[in-house]
């Protein structure tokens, strides 16, 4: 169910194999990185997907199911994101010491602020989320 969901999203969205190279060909890096992060918040809260993680995320800490997709999801976002920080570099749009670390970063960041968004969210609790727009800022991801 959750491949199923997931593909169907992003073929809504148009993201199916993505090429890095020509999406950050013309953009900044700001703007690629909002546009990741855009898409990903996207993706998982279109009405399905989100109802689906509203269980998953309710029953990972004792349904061994549920943690593993959530592991999955993880992965899948790190590498997507890995990748796309390989060809920001290659593109000479970000300078880091090193790029699996800045992937790893902002992956888990994004991550957990997404997972705070959909707190606030199901709390009724819910505001733009400014955080995920200050992570995306160029200047913080040049080191």
């Amino acid at each position: 169910m959750y491949d199923y969901l997931r593909t169907q999203e992003k073929e809504k969205l148009k993201i199916t194999d993505l090429d890095y190279g020509k999406l950050v060909k013309d953009k900044s890096l700001e703007e690629v990185l909002k546009l990741a992060v855009h898409n990903y918040c996207k993706m998982n809260t279109q009405s399905e997907m989100f109802s689906f993680y509203k269980i998953i995320y309710s029953t990972r800490a004792t349904n061994c199911m549920a943690a593993q997709i959530m592991c999955e999801e993880t992965e899948k976002m790190l590498l997507a994101t890995k990748n796309l920080f390989y060809a920001l570099q290659i593109h000479q749009k970000i300078f880091v010491k090193d790029i699996d670390q800045a992937a790893i970063s902002f992956t888990m960041t994004i991550h957990s602020l997404i997972d705070y968004q959909l707190d606030r969210k199901s709390c009724r609790n819910w505001t733009r989320n400014v955080y995920c727009q200050k992570a995306c800022r160029c200047n913080e991801w040049k080191y």
